[in-house]
């Protein structure tokens, strides 16, 4: 029979015959954290998250999830440090949970990291699309976003609205007329594909594919351009900032006001209570927390380093300061750019692909050196995250088939360059044609309620084992447990249910595919490999057979 779990044992013995190169340190594997951190939330999804949910608010909704992530952190690094293996929380599910929640939590890393790989290239393909435009280079509007995407050509010259080809959305369209400008009168255009976020993808898998040290040095060269930009735009920006941008700070949200007084808008309180869920997360207090929900998914890098914990050169001692620095640093600056891009810009303009070049571009046409600075470091910061992401996912799908759970395939590593060739290349694939094709707004969505949900599972797995297993040596202890694991988990399910009902759809959706492809291939596969070792072990020690 097919074992329900491994011990700690097991899965180190194991990771030792990887054939993996250890080839990274501490700085390496901060670098690595601040790389998948610092690119989608502030280039992307503070905009969209500001102008659709939060408002200015946002500020309160990046605290939000920087606490909760905070205490999802301590429980990874506690198990990056006592496992040091590859896969994630896929494998600390296998020492905790068994094969079957492994099974679950593997299937919801896929989401998490193939998704976010696929959205950070949209974002990316936003920037590039911008920055080319600046010198000319107009790339067709039908090649430059996902498939059915409206756009329409705004003219150069209005104020504080970025030029050219931009996708149509409700907070534009509220700008344009603000501004007499007659939208029908616009050129439009309906986009086929996204051929730069298919490009970027195919270019950072071959990186992946030549070697790991050469992946995280581009990676580490990567993070000083963007991390350098991020500061002189936070430095710079706030001598731009229009306190009156910042008015109100948590938009009104009408379903809260009139189940708060519901007397006076004379509805009877059932009324109420519908147009609240009606409205739930158009700004106002919901709004914060499904904005938070959203940009949650700017927060995973720090998780995406403990894929990397069987290539660590020392991970007891490196992975706690990979994990938690990365994290630190990164959401100071979260909440500085977000008050800034907010205070410079009226969030209901943010609602694009590029954001930040948006509040650069308001700023006048003498901060056009900084708005191709900012350009620059914007896909600099979005092709590492891209790295990341797909440095990640591959590791997932190599532990889950040297587990049996996947096929053998999946598990190969390349003779010469020591990674694993082959499941890059299809997570290269299905990420390309992910981001050619899903609109941006629905892959965050999707990639943010796949971490929460990967988020409780570990918070869960550091009482379980904490409970069952008190023995094993652990190089750093989650503190103040059960109060740290709780506190992320109910803060990660209060985002959950804070997401728009078709992502929970979507979710329930992928969960049953992943069901189907378990009872289908993974749980007998598994169990059959099991029973030949067994079989093989028997007549090396020449008993019979045990029993199936």
């Amino acid at each position: 029979m097919s074992q329900r779990t491994k011990t700690i044992d097991q899965l180190l013995a194991a990771s030792s015959k990887s054939g993996m190169k250890k080839s990274l340190g501490a700085l390496n594997l901060t670098t690595l954290g601040i790389g998948a951190i610092i690119g989608t939330g502030i280039f992307v999804l503070t905009g969209t998250a500001a102008a659709n949910f939060a408002g200015p608010a946002i500020v309160l909704s990046f605290i939000f999830s920087g606490i909760a992530c905070a205490c999802a952190a301590l429980c990874y690094t506690e198990f990056a440090s006592m496992i040091p293996i590859s896969g994630s929380a896929y494998t600390y599910a296998f020492a905790t949970m068994g094969q079957f929640f492994a099974w679950v939590i593997g299937w919801d890393l896929i989401l998490e990291y193939l998704f976010a790989s696929s959205t950070v290239a949209v974002g990316w393909s936003g920037y590039m699309v911008s920055f080319l435009k600046d010198y000319g280079v107009i790339i067709p509007p039908e090649l430059i976003a996902s498939t059915g995407t409206k756009l329409i050509q705004i003219p150069q010259g209005l104020a504080n609205v970025a030029y050219g080809w931009q996708p149509v959305n409700d907070g534009l369209l509220v700008t344009l007329n603000n501004l007499h400008v007659n939208i029908a009168s616009l050129p439009a255009a309906t986009a086929i594909m996204n051929v730069p976020a298919m490009f970027i993808v195919a270019i950072t898998s071959l990186l992946l594919i030549l070697g790991i040290k050469e992946s995280a040095t581009v990676n580490n060269i990567i993070v000083i351009m963007k991390l350098a930009v991020v500061v002189l735009f936070i430095t710079i920006g706030f001598q731009f900032v229009k306190t009156g941008n910042w008015h109100p700070f948590i938009p009104s949200n009408k379903g809260e006001s009139e189940l708060i007084n519901y007397h006076a808008y004379g509805l009877t309180f059932g009324e109420a209570l519908k147009d609240f869920f009606k409205n739930f997360g158009k700004y106002g207090i919901s709004g914060i927390f499904t904005g938070a929900g959203v940009i949650f998914f700017a927060y995973i890098g720090f998780d995406a380093v403990s894929t990397a914990a069987q290539e660590a050169k020392n991970p007891q001692k490196d992975m706690k300061v990979g994990i938690l620095g990365s994290l630190i640093i990164c959401t100071v600056l979260y909440i500085l750019v977000s008050l800034v891009m907010t205070g410079i810009v009226n969030y209901t303009q943010l609602g694009v692909p590029a954001p930040i070049a948006n509040a650069v571009d308001a700023m006048g046409p003498g901060y056009a050196w900084l708005a191709t600075l900012a350009k620059l470091g914007a896909i600099a910061g979005l092709t590492s995250v891209i790295l990341v992401m797909l440095l990640g996912q591959p590791r997932i799908f190599y532990s889950m088939a040297k587990d049996n759970l996947l096929p053998p395939l999946f598990a190969k590593i390349h003779p010469k360059f020591k990674t694993p060739h082959i499941t890059t290349m299809v997570t290269g694939a299905v990420a390309m044609a992910i981001a050619a094709t899903f609109p941006i707004y629905l892959l965050g969505e999707l990639v943010s309620i796949g971490t929460l949900l990967a988020f409780v599972m570990v918070c869960a797995g550091i009482l379980i084992l904490r409970k069952k297993r008190p023995d094993i040596p652990r190089p750093f202890k989650t503190p103040w447990v059960p109060v740290v694991p709780i506190i992320g988990i109910v803060m990660a399910l209060i985002q959950m249910v804070s997401l728009p009902p078709k992502t929970w759809l979507r979710l329930i959706g992928w969960m049953a595919l992943g069901l189907i492809i378990y009872y289908w291939y993974s749980k007998p596969h598994a169990e059959k490999m099991d029973r030949m070792e067994e079989l093989e072990e028997a007549a090396l020690k020449g008993k019979d057979a045990p029993p199936f």
